[in-house]
C-alpha cells in the first residue's frame, strides 16, 4: 500500500535539511520569520487622537458643521505637538510610531483641511475649486515626505517650508473665523476666491524653501521669572476674548514670518531626498 506524507510533517524543501536549532545554536524563529512585537502605548495614543480628530473633522464637514470641523483640526495640532515630545521624554521612540505619525498627519493636516475647504466654499468654483483643494492636499503630503527624509540633514533651528500643522491651521482657521463671524460663502461671493488663494498659498508655502523658526532651541525645563507666568496668563485671557480671531492672527503671523526672514537674507539650502 502506498504511503502518503503526513500533511502536518511536510516541510519546505529549502528548509528540509536546515538545522532545527538554527544558526549558532539559537532557536529558529517561527515559520515565516515573524516574531511577536508590541508597540508603545502612550505616544501612539496621542497619534491615534490626531487621526481621530482628522477623521472626525471630515465627518463634521460633510454634516455641515464647519466650525466644529475646523476646531477638530486645531485640536489635532495640539495632540501632534505632544506625541513626539511624550515619546522622547519617556524614551519610547520607534519606527512604527514615526510611520504611524506621518499617516495620521496626512489625514489630519492634508486630506481633512482640503476637504473642509472644498465642501465649505471651493465646490462653488467647480474644477478650479477641487484643483485648489488638491494642490493643498498634495503639498501637505510632499511636505511630510520631505521632512521625514531630510530630518537628519537640515538645520534643526528652522523648518524647511511651513510645517503641515501650521498649513492646516492657515486653511481651517479661515473657515473657523469666517463662520464664527457669520460670513458664509453662499452669501459672500468674495469668500470663495479668498479660500482658494489661501489654500494655494498654504500649499506652496509648505513645499517652499522658506525658513520658519522651529522653536526647538527653547528650553522648557529652565527656570523663568515670575513675570513670564503673568504674561502667559494675560495671553490666555486675550485668546479667550475671541479664540478664532486671536489664534488665526497668530498663525498667520507665523506663516508670514518665514517670508520676512527670507527677505532679510536667511536661506535654507535646498536638499532633495534620495529616491
Amino acid at each position: 500500500m502506498a504511503s502518503f506524507p503526513d500533511p502536518d510533517r511536510v516541510q519546505d524543501p529549502d528548509l528540509a535539511d536546515a538545522d532545527p536549532a538554527g544558526e549558532n545554536g539559537h532557536p529558529r524563529p517561527p515559520l515565516g520569520g515573524l516574531r511577536r512585537r508590541g508597540i508603545y502605548l502612550l505616544p501612539n495614543l496621542f497619534t491615534t487622537g490626531v487621526l481621530f480628530c482628522g477623521f472626525y473633522s471630515i465627518v463634521q464637514a460633510m454634516n455641515g458643521l464647519y466650525e466644529t470641523a475646523a476646531i477638530a483640526v486645531w485640536i489635532a495640532m495640539v495632540l501632534d505637538g505632544m506625541d513626539g515630545r511624550v515619546a522622547r521624554w519617556t524614551q519610547t521612540q520607534s519606527d512604527f510610531g514615526a510611520q504611524y505619525d506621518s499617516i495620521a498627519d496626512m489625514v489630519a493636516f492634508g486630506a481633512a483641511p482640503a476637504l473642509i475647504a472644498y465642501i465649505w466654499a471651493l465646490q462653488d468654483y467647480g474644477k478650479l475649486g477641487w484643483i485648489g483643494a488638491f494642490v493643498y492636499c498634495a503639498a501637505a503630503g510632499i511636505r511630510l515626505a520631505r521632512f521625514n527624509t531630510n530630518i537628519g540633514v537640515v538645520d534643526k533651528r528652522f523648518f524647511q517650508g511651513l510645517p503641515s500643522p501650521s498649513g492646516a491651521a492657515v486653511l481651517t482657521g479661515l473657515v473657523w473665523v469666517m463662520t464664527d463671524f457669520g460670513f458664509l460663502p453662499e452669501e459672500s461671493v468674495w469668500l470663495t476666491g479668498v479660500t482658494w488663494v489661501v489654500a494655494v498659498f498654504a500649499g506652496v508655502t509648505m513645499v517652499s524653501n522658506v525658513p520658519f523658526y522651529s522653536f526647538k532651541e527653547v528650553n522648557w525645563k529652565r527656570r523663568v521669572p515670575l513675570w513670564v507666568i503673568l504674561a502667559a496668563v494675560l495671553a490666555l485671557s486675550i485668546v479667550a476674548t475671541r479664540p478664532s480671531l486671536v489664534l488665526y492672527l497668530l498663525v498667520m503671523t507665523y506663516a508670514l514670518s518665514g517670508y520676512v526672514m527670507w527677505a532679510m537674507g536667511h536661506r535654507i539650502k535646498s536638499v532633495l531626498p534620495e529616491e
